[in-house]
């Protein structure tokens, strides 16, 4: 999975963000937003803003990864926060701070993501993700704005019953590229 963002162009997104877009698009934009998704960030010390996630904001842990990544709910959805490990030990001075790794959008469904794909090529944007990554189980789009900050595009987010019941890692499936989300399906049931 390691592969599948396309980290050449992330590392060099604020760069190269500016000559990747044109300064008009072509066509109409496919992108319809039904809401604000997840935002995925870096931080100093996972466990103490986990703590800060949990007791200080209220908000539910669901899943923690291989990464070190901690997951947290504030609704149905499998995720709203995402908490990275920084390789930085501490808050950089000011100017250097930690960054946010993207800001996640919801979008109707897989159609919006091929449709959305297409519109990113025909406009010489690149993608640096697209498939499945794991937790939340949803299909995603990742690319740049002009100034270099990612941001995602998904469908299909998992959504967690009053149980809390989550879907089993095994079950993650990530693939990537949208075609073989679209043929792997996740199981409906877990």
């Amino acid at each position: 999975m390691e592969n599948s963002v396309d980290q050449a162009l992330r590392d060099n997104a604020e760069e190269s963000a500016h000559s990747d877009h044109p300064s008009e698009y072509k066509g109409e934009s496919p992108v319809k937003v039904n809401k604000l998704g997840h935002m995925v960030y870096e931080v100093t010390d996972v466990a103490r803003t986990a703590k800060f996630w949990s007791e200080v904001m209220g908000f539910e842990e669901t899943d923690r990864n291989a990464k070190g990544m901690v997951f947290f709910r504030c609704g149905p959805d499998h995720h709203a926060i995402g908490l990275k490990p920084s390789k930085a030990k501490s808050r950089p001075k000011t100017g250097d701070a930690l960054k946010v790794e993207h800001l996640a959008l919801e979008v109707d469904c897989p159609d919006t993501l091929f449709k959305t794909r297409d519109y990113l090529e025909q406009n010489g944007i690149p993608v640096v993700f697209e498939g499945r990554k794991g937790a939340g189980g949803n299909m995603a789009l990742h690319f740049c704005d002009p100034d270099g900050f990612e941001f995602e595009l998904y469908c299909g987010m998992d959504q967690i019953s009053s149980d809390g019941k989550l879907r089993p890692e095994e079950q993650f499936h990530r693939v990537n590229s949208l075609e073989d989300a679209v043929e792997n399906p996740l199981p409906e049931k877990w």
